[in-house]
């Protein structure tokens, strides 16, 4: 990594229009509906009175592959999405123009042989300017070690509480899920190429983190919203094990505060998590 040329690194705004059939299909690729006959999953994939699942902020105006670029010397073929985030100062919009304001904002050296953490953030704005909401995400670059340090870390997400769960959800996924979901922008062959998933070292394709990362939200929209997606208004969670498509994901969540949910989630077939030291706010 040269740290100097990444910090120093610009992003031009990116704008760009999303629609009401991109959130449809952005809510079938996270399994938001299991039940068409159900009202009110409906309104997750159906254009009369449509809501969008506040996790889509993680696919709007994405910046694309910046982190191949020579000049920045990333080992970007050893890199691990960590951690995603996201705050939204309001329900994001089914529809519209979308502008993407980008940057990094930290990097902490971890040692020679133990990689770097980047900081990564992206603000969108609607089309009047007013800011929607921030989205963060934190890169492992494990052959990075040793760069340096910079700017400022992510906030630390709290482990779980040691105690049984207030509930639980359960939602499964297709083995088509993945070959869905990557029609939201995400084409990375590992999530639908066999061969390339073997060579990775998987038997299979495996589903996008920023799917499981989304079926979380839209079950957390579920359990401890009653269906109403506009009172979730922030989330993050570390990504700890991939999912297979057509696993059933079980969200396991806790009241903690005052409108502040933590979570985790489990591969059921595999009683693995998949998702960790979830946190989520809801709306005042």
């Amino acid at each position: 990594m040269n740290l100097e040329k990444l910090t120093a690194r610009s992003f031009p705004d990116k704008r760009g229009h999303h629609s009401a059939r991109d959130t449809m299909l952005y809510a079938l690729g996270i399994s938001a509906c299991t039940d068409p006959l159900d009202a009110r999953e409906l309104r997750f994939v159906y254009e009369h009175d449509l809501l969008a699942i506040p996790s889509m902020s993680s696919v709007l105006a994405h910046p694309g592959f910046w982190i191949n670029e020579p000049e920045l010397e990333l080992d970007w073929v050893k890199l691990v999405h960590a951690e995603q985030h996201f705050e939204l100062e309001r329900p994001l919009p089914v529809e519209g123009e979308i502008t993407g304001r980008y940057r990094v904002r930290g990097v902490v050296d971890k040692g020679r042989e133990k990689g770097a953490l980047m900081y990564f953030e992206k603000a969108l704005y609607a089309e009047d300017e007013l800011l929607i909401g921030t989205v963060r995400m934190t890169y492992f670059f494990r052959g990075d070690g040793g760069c340096g340090n910079w700017g400022e870390a992510g906030p630390e997400l709290p482990p779980v509480p040691n105690t049984s769960p207030d509930g639980s959800i359960e939602s499964p996924t297709s083995p088509l899920s993945a070959l869905i979901y990557r029609l939201s922008g995400d084409y990375n062959p590992l999530h639908a190429d066999p061969a390339v998933a073997k060579k990775a070292g998987f038997d299979k394709p495996i589903l996008h983190g920023l799917c499981t990362y989304g079926i979380a939200c839209q079950s957390l929209v579920r359990a401890v919203c009653d269906f109403d997606a506009t009172r979730l208004r922030g989330m993050g969670a570390r990504f700890t094990k991939p999912v297979f498509p057509g696993e059933t994901i079980r969200t396991e969540y806790w009241t903690t505060a005052a409108g502040f949910i933590q979570f985790r989630c489990f591969s059921v077939e595999r009683n693995l998590v998949v998702l960790d030291r979830g946190l989520a706010r809801l709306a005042a």
